[in-house]
């Protein structure tokens, strides 16, 4: 039975505050109301308003109420948990839900009566926020979920109230988002668009400022252009949509490519970020799928599946190849340094999480292990590094960090046996690199029995030990300086994985080079006329100069020197010669003579006749050193 009670509020007479009661009774027991399908009291509310609070009482009983759980979930599909397992060994409920009550139900330790409500024995704060309602519509269906998690205690649903305060809808602004592909089934490498549309529905009684649009691009989509209304930031995602008045509709297509491989599956979502106005049927950001400000589309990559080509790995100095052949990495192991030569000692780390290594006679024994069973296809077998694990759940992963002394201007190597098992598991890696802190990406070129989205691929075909149908190949064509692998699983996996393995095979690396960049630069400081303030270069003006020597190349740069010949009609000025790694922080005191303490602390300057001089034993990559000094003007 459902009964509605409208109350207006006497002291704010533009809200007002409704109940709706549900008093259908039913029983509340591990069997009935098991948590995979709770005990649904619903609660229909046809007029829609704007929620600015929200209250709930439920009454039932029930011996040891440590064993139940409820929630409220408005019409937008948010959920607020209610109670969740507290109490112990108390008995029933007799409560109403508020967030301005004094306590929090965690604290409600006692027995409940089971006099009929309202009003309510108690009044709590929920474990959630009741808060998470405001702002949004009330048209629609609220539920009160109930169940009993735990066996041995049983009770009965016996009433709830429902108590909505609301303000009415207008003003407002009902925005709604749509957004579309061009082609649903692109070839790799296709060039494709996502258009996006936000209406402003014509019986909106605002015009809707501020609005932006969340459109995150997804990987396997290279941006190329963005064009139509507002503005389009691909690096945050963000468009600037700006104002929208009634019965207007604004549009954006943005272009690219296909950066996926055949069997791919790209789903790219975007949503009403922001907007001035309230919508009375979804609310910005908050992620709801089911709400008409939140919109995807999908598309599948067509084409018959082989082996992709991998770029060439251009190394201009020469190639150092970690070869596991060659390099010891005892079973179980899960750290180890190498020496790379012209590179230096860089250190392997394997750590797993959500599932544990196992040991495996057929495959060299403990994971992770050296072995050449797993093959990739290589003929003869070649060694590489398995990680044999057993994930309990989905999200299980097994990373590999690479770490190198220096950064590399590029490397390359392959992973084996990257495939699926239906029913089994469903492999997935994903790799990404970092060069001074910076994220770098490297290109991932599939095999038959997986797909490529960015820098993660995909197993979609069984592959066997000794097939390279399971290879995928990593290539960084930029500078890196660490390598992380995440081996784990996807959506198609099983929700226990169980038993799935991968292989690292030999890394190429480019050996790293120098590049050393160097500019000068030059300012008036004074004059004898204009003093600091707008100095002209006139005879016995300061002039001020700065010489930059960078490091752009993924090597150390050694034994550098640079000399400066004065500019005709200039005399040094003695001791202003000053060091440091910018020219806006060339403070370091340099005396004029190239002896001393101060040639290296860690550069050196000094001025010898007419020309100025300038060394440092070694530039690391990104590093930079800066000379200045003053020189008058004759």
């Amino acid at each position: 039975m459902l009964v509605w009670l409208a109350l207006t509020l006497a002291g704010n007479p533009a809200a007002a505050q409704t109940s709706y009661s549900n008093t259908t009774t039913g029983t509340i027991s591990e069997s009935a109301t098991a948590c995979t399908g709770p005990m649904v009291r619903n609660f229909t509310v046809a007029a829609n308003a704007q929620v600015t609070d929200v209250n709930i009482g439920v009454q039932f009983t029930h011996t040891y109420r440590g064993d139940v759980r409820a929630t409220l979930v408005s019409p937008g599909g948010t959920v607020v948990n209610l109670i969740t397992n507290v109490g112990a060994s108390a008995n029933n409920l007799n409560v109403l839900f508020d967030d301005s009550a004094a306590a929090s139900i965690s604290t409600h330790t006692a027995n409940d009566n089971t006099a009929a409500a309202p009003p309510y024995q108690r009044s709590f704060r929920p474990e959630g926020s009741l808060a998470g309602f405001n702002g949004q519509g009330s048209a629609g269906t609220w539920q009160l979920t109930i169940c009993d998690s735990l066996n041995g205690d049983s009770g009965s649903f016996a009433r709830a109230h429902l108590y909505l305060t609301t303000v009415p809808l207008s003003p407002h602004a009902d925005l709604s988002l749509t957004k579309s592909v061009s082609n649903a089934a692109p070839a790799s490498g296709a060039s494709i668009a996502y258009v996006l549309s936000v209406t402003n529905a014509s019986g909106s009684t605002l015009t809707a400022t501020g609005v932006t649009v969340q459109d995150t691009l997804p990987a396997g989509f290279s941006f190329t252009g963005a064009s139509g209304f507002g503005s389009y930031d691909s690096a945050t995602g963000v468009w600037t949509v700006g104002s929208i008045p009634a019965g207007t509709t604004r549009t954006l297509t943005i272009s690219g490519t296909v950066a996926a491989t055949a069997g791919a599956s790209v789903t790219n979502i975007a949503q009403i970020g922001a907007s001035s106005a309230f919508d009375p049927d979804s609310t910005p950001g908050n992620d709801a799928a089911g709400e008409d400000d939140q919109d995807s589309a999908t598309f599948t990559v067509s084409g018959t599946r082989v082996a992709g080509t991998p770029p060439a790995l251009v190394c201009p100095v020469g190639i150092t190849v970690h070869d596991w052949d060659g390099v010891s990495w005892p079973a179980g192991t899960t750290s180890g340094s190498h020496v790379l030569t012209a590179i230096g000692t860089a250190s392997v780390g394997i750590a797993v999480s959500g599932g544990s290594f196992l040991g495996n006679a057929t495959y060299g024994g403990q994971s992770p292990t050296r072995q050449n069973v797993v093959t990739g296809g290589l003929s003869p077998a070649q060694f590489s590094i398995f990680e044999l694990v057993d994930f309990t759940s989905q999200a299980g992963v097994v990373t590999s960090t690479i770490t190198l002394p220096t950064a590399v201007p590029g490397a390359q190597f392959r992973l084996f046996d990257v495939d699926y098992n239906a029913g089994q598991f469903a492999d997935r890696v994903t790799v990404t690199g970092s060069y001074n802190g910076t994220t770098v990406y490297p290109v991932l070129t599939n095999g038959v029995a997986n797909h490529v989205i960015g820098n993660s691929a995909y197993g979609d075909a069984l592959s066997a030990d000794t097939s390279a149908d399971g290879t995928v190949t990593v290539t960084f064509n930029t500078p890196v300086d660490r390598i992380v692998i995440e081996y784990g699983s996807h959506g198609l996996a099983p929700a226990n994985p169980g038993q799935q393995g991968m292989a690292i095979h030999d890394i190429s690396f480019c050996r790293p080079t120098a590049n050393l960049a160097i500019a000068k630069t030059g300012s008036v400081v004074s004059d004898p006329v204009n003093g600091t303030a707008d100095p002209k270069a006139i005879p016995g003006a300061t002039m001020r100069y700065c010489i930059l020597v960078t490091n752009n190349g993924s090597g150390t740069a050694t034994g550098i020197a640079i000399a400066d010949p004065l500019p005709p009609a200039t005399t040094f000025i003695p001791g202003s010669l000053r060091s440091g790694t910018s020219c806006a922080g060339a403070t370091t005191v340099e005396d004029d003579d190239a002896g001393g303490a101060d040639e290296s602390d860690p550069f050196g300057a000094s001025i010898a006749g007419s020309t100025v001089a300038a060394t440092t034993p070694a530039l690391t990559p990104a590093s930079a050193m800066a000379i200045a000094f003053d020189v008058t003007v004759n």
